[in-house]
């Protein structure tokens, strides 16, 4: 039976262990689909802490755009995390050159993408930022992506079974 969980919460509120932590009570061989895109050496130590956390039981699966080319059907999987996923969406690095879909393309995309890969018959846990709580930027781009990244977290939320805040560690039931 298909399922949606959703966790969110600020950096370091302990979101990806809460994910993996429930895969596990869920399978005892679940997958832990990446977004993440390697920018730079400190994100490639962050990407190896958490590979590190998780062991062999994991399948470990390495996406930065197209979820759905990948059968999960009957499988639990983490999805680590939509605000990467989204940054891959709001940065096209397909072309040869840079190019920047405005919010509205990017965020079509996202729900397309989101809708394809989630029609599977499975239990996804998706880990998410609530990057918007922190104020507002004098950034236009920055402004631009936190627009893109609250309204698709809303889409998420409003699809899911389930929402968890994390908040120091503790998950609070948002919706269940």
């Amino acid at each position: 039976m298909r399922k949606i969980i959703l966790i969110t919460g600020g950096q370091r509120s302990g979101k990806s262990v809460q994910a993996e932590t429930m895969a596990l009570s869920l399978a005892k061989e679940p997958v832990y689909l990446a977004t993440a895109h390697i920018w730079d050496e400190e994100f490639r130590n962050r990407v190896h802490i958490h590979q590190q956390r998780r062991g062999p039981q994991w399948t470990n699966i390495e996406e930065e755009k197209y979820l759905s080319r990948h059968d999960v059907g009957g499988r639990v999987v983490v999805i680590d995390c939509i605000t990467l996923w989204c940054t891959n969406f709001f940065f096209d690095r397909t072309a040869h050159e840079w190019e920047q879909p405005t919010v509205e393309e990017a965020l079509t995309a996202l729900k397309q993408e989101f809708d394809k890969f989630t029609s599977q018959d499975a239990t996804f846990i998706f880990v998410t930022n609530e990057i918007g709580s922190g104020g507002v930027s004098e950034n236009a781009i920055q402004r631009k992506f936190t627009d893109l990244e609250g309204w698709m977290n809303q889409y998420v939320a409003q699809k899911a079974d389930e929402v968890i805040l994390m908040v120091s560690g503790i998950p609070v039931v948002i919706k269940s």
